[in-house]
């Protein structure tokens, strides 16, 4: 066939090899047979261009070696008739000039010239089965909308090493073409069939002649001429990039991933009487090589298709559509697909058909249909499997890939803001509170508590640095309040919004905000209270949903707690776990925060692995805003209640001696520790004057009051006491006013007085102040 449909003349596989017709063989010697009279010049027409056979011949054959199959014949709607012409050109040095010959020769008899891009070994061989090398792959684009297609197959493609116009024009009157690609060396043996199987991969992808994946197939040389129809032109190169050439490894990679052009379905429609029916074609062996009337690729795609679309009608599970597709595979392909590829093809059939149709009225695990096997491994294989382990998404092993943690926590503990503080610092790539990520992740917030103008409120509130803020901006994506379920339905749409979000790349981590607002027990409708519904959530809806996005995915659970005595929590905290038992057995890391003193704002969070070492207990904080982890050596172990009332004594006695020095300055009073003691005994909950004077060198030891030695300009005496008057933060002696003489504004009230001495921390003595202006806390002392 050539490179149009209506032309009958073809090399045909059921040409005998060695014996070809008499009449039409001709061995070919230019100078004795065809160059027996000058060219005879059509001045109303093209004239085949030496220059261009040229350049396509050594595209075409410039690395073969044997004999070019060549063929001539009268080009239709001439009102002419001829014998058509075989040749065999040996592909040496002077292939160019031989082809020249030919070409000007056929025009001069008003014919085609044809070559099948491929070397045999001997005259009159053509057959598919006797093509020794191939060195170029080529796509012949007939019709529709040919710039488009060029254009899609050089944007997956690359630019090709030749594009050439064949002469034919489409009825909507673009010009057809063939696009060559060369390869860096000759194809060989089976390379011959990959090279085929290529070019009709090729065209079934942008809707080209499929008859190319026949390696005896014809094909217009360049520079020669076209007749067809009343029409004289010549078959000219429009594009060149000789230098452009593929490996077959790397172009067959790119040929398998490029996406069908738009428009062009590869659902193959078997209508033609020489082909089966579509109910006959699971049962139907496709060969190697276009061996038969479809190639494998259809047949596959045929195959792939009619599972799919059982599948996506819930008429059959995931399971079973994909065990459908590897007996089709194992049974029909010959030689069969690898596992790989099938499950790539089904993968790309199957998003094409829920654009095509919709998303599945069904679960997400009856979706694209993919390998579900049986792994198991000797003790031997283990033991001797030395291979890095993966990489934590956060480490320390708190969540691993594929892994599942659950957070827990009593409403209003904080957990939320705990996780949004730290899923922004792992999606910065930065530690928090010890949890490492390799990277900056990216992570999708699926939460159905937080509506989104108070989401974008709390992030505002949350105190990070900018730094973190900025390099979170594209890798945190959130959800506002959710009303749905992860049912069928809610499961398909929140992987649309997840793919949405990150197109390029999936995410490392999906969180799910709370567990009870998504919840799905499945058709019986059970609670989280039910093992069996907690079961159908964690595998048929969390894990499917993880598996359809990626199924190295991390998933955070977020998780409400019960009410239990602390007897209980302190035994064992994860026992507080809302819902069925079941969710702790199947989690791979458990997180549960929690108030070890409802009184105290310091929280507990505990923490329990499955796949790594056990970490100790964490005590944390929110300090300014940001959440911080406390040393737990400074957390009591025995009568903590006790503990911290006393503390909150403590405090609340520091805040009164504190204010009543202050007050007191300032209606013209100042003491040395022993009168404060003395004149505020029993008063204001303050205790004995001993207590007093021990609570003010303490404050004394941790700068909260310093001294002053003189205060003769005030009238005071000077004192025999071995610090002086006591002294704290901006205290001011008397209500005089202090004006600005210049503007007559009103400043302040009274006389600053400014401390001379202060306690040494350390040693317990008298040191004088370097700066009175500026006051200073020792090291470590909370202000």
């Amino acid at each position: 066939m050539s490179t149009d449909h209506d032309d009958p003349h073809t090399l045909s596989d059921d040409t005998p090899p060695n014996d070809p017709p008499k009449e039409n063989l001709v061995h070919f010697n230019p100078w004795r047979d065809f160059n027996d009279a000058a060219p005879q010049i059509d001045v109303f027409g093209d004239e085949p261009d030496p220059e261009q056979i040229a350049q396509f011949m050594e595209v075409v054959f410039g690395y073969s070696e044997g004999l070019i199959p060549v063929r001539s014949f009268i080009d239709k709607g001439q009102g002419i008739d001829g014998r058509p012409h075989n040749i065999w050109i040996e592909a040496d040095d002077a292939v160019a000039d031989k082809m020249a010959t030919f070409a000007t020769w056929a025009a001069r008899e008003g014919a085609a010239v044809y070559v099948i891009p491929g070397t045999v070994a001997e005259p009159g061989q053509a057959r598919a089965a006797e093509i020794l090398q191939m060195q170029t792959v080529v796509v012949d684009l007939d019709t529709g909308d040919i710039a488009a297609k060029r254009a899609h197959l050089e944007r997956h493609l690359g630019a090709p090493t030749m594009v050439v116009e064949s002469g034919g024009v489409t009825p909507e009157g673009q010009r057809k073409a063939h696009v060559w690609w060369k390869l860096t060396e000759p194809a060989e043996g089976s390379d011959v069939a990959r090279v085929t199987r290529l070019r009709g991969d090729i065209a079934a992808k942008v809707g080209g002649d499929t008859h190319f994946r026949s390696a005896h197939q014809p094909i217009r040389v360049a520079g020669s001429v076209y007749y067809k129809n009343n029409l004289k032109t010549q078959v000219g190169i429009v594009e060149l990039n000789a230098d452009r050439e593929r490996d077959l490894d790397e172009f067959f990679e790119a040929v398998t991933d490029m996406p069908p052009a738009p428009g062009v379905s590869l659902q193959p429609e078997f209508t033609h009487p020489d082909k089966p029916a579509v109910d006959d074609v699971l049962v139907t062996p496709v060969r190697e090589g276009a061996a038969d009337d479809w190639s494998r690729f259809e047949g596959a795609s045929a195959a792939i298709g009619h599972f799919i679309r059982m599948v996506h009608e819930g008429r059959m599970s995931k399971d079973a559509g994909w065990e459908g597709i590897c007996g089709y595979n194992a049974a029909m392909l010959r030689p069969q697909w690898s596992v790989e590829r099938l499950k790539r093809e089904s993968e790309r059939l199957w998003a094409l058909h829920v654009d095509k149709n919709g998303p599945p009225l069904v679960r997400l695990d009856s979706g694209a249909p993919s390998p579900d096997e049986l792994p198991a491994f000797s003790l031997g294989a283990l033991l001797d499997d030395t291979s890095p382990m993966p990489a934590d998404i956060i480490a320390p092993r708190v969540l691993t890939p594929g892994g599942l943690l659950v957070l827990g926590g009593a409403p209003k503990v904080g957990k939320s803001d705990l996780l949004i503080s730290w899923l922004v610092h792992m999606a910065a790539g930065q530690p928090f509170l010890g949890f490492t990520p390799p990277r900056p992740l990216r992570i999708f917030y699926l939460q159905a508590e937080i509506q989104y103008h108070y989401l974008r409120e709390r992030l505002r509130q949350i105190a990070l640095p900018l730094e973190i803020l900025t390099a979170a901006r594209d890798t945190f994506v959130a959800t506002p309040k959710l009303k749905l379920l992860l049912d069928d339905e809610g499961s398909v749409r929140a992987a649309r919004a997840i793919q949405t979000a990150f197109p390029e790349a999936p995410p490392d981590i999906i969180c799910v905000d709370p567990i009870r607002n998504l919840f799905d027990g499945g058709p019986d409708g059970g609670g989280e209270n039910d093992n069996t519904a907690m079961m159908f959530f964690l595998k048929d809806r969390v894990e499917v949903l993880r598996d359809h996005i990626d199924p190295d995915c991390g998933v955070i659970l977020v998780h409400h707690t019960r009410k239990l005595s602390k007897h209980q929590v302190k035994e064992d905290p994860f026992l507080a776990l809302s819902g069925a038992s079941a969710l702790r057995g199947f989690y791979t890391s458990g997180l549960i925060l929690h108030r070890p003193d409802e009184d105290a704002s310091e929280r507990k969070l505990e923490i329990e692995l499955r796949n790594g070492p056990a970490l100790e207990p964490k005590l944390i904080d929110k300090r300014g805003g940001e959440w911080v982890e406390l040393n737990p050596m400074n957390e009591r172990l025995v009568r903590q209640e006790t503990g911290a009332r006393h503390d909150a004594e403590r405090n609340r006695k520091r805040d009164v001696i504190l204010s009543l020095l202050f007050d007191e300055a300032a209606e013209g009073r100042v003491y040395t520790s022993t009168q404060f003691g003395a004149g505020f005994e029993n008063q204001h909950g303050l205790g004995s004057e001993f207590t007093i004077r021990q609570r003010i060198n303490v404050l004394a030891s941790k700068g909260f009051v310093k001294f002053r030695r003189d205060m003769a300009e005030h009238g005071f005496p000077a004192t025999k006491s071995h610090f002086g008057y006591l002294c704290v933060e901006g205290m001011r002696f008397g209500r005089d006013r202090v004006i600005d003489p210049e503007t007559g504004e009103v400043l302040a009230e009274g006389e600053m007085v400014l401390p001379t001495h202060f306690k040494c921390p350390h040693s317990g003595r008298a040191r004088e102040v370097e700066n009175p202006a500026v006051w200073v806390y020792p090291e470590g002392v909370d202000e």
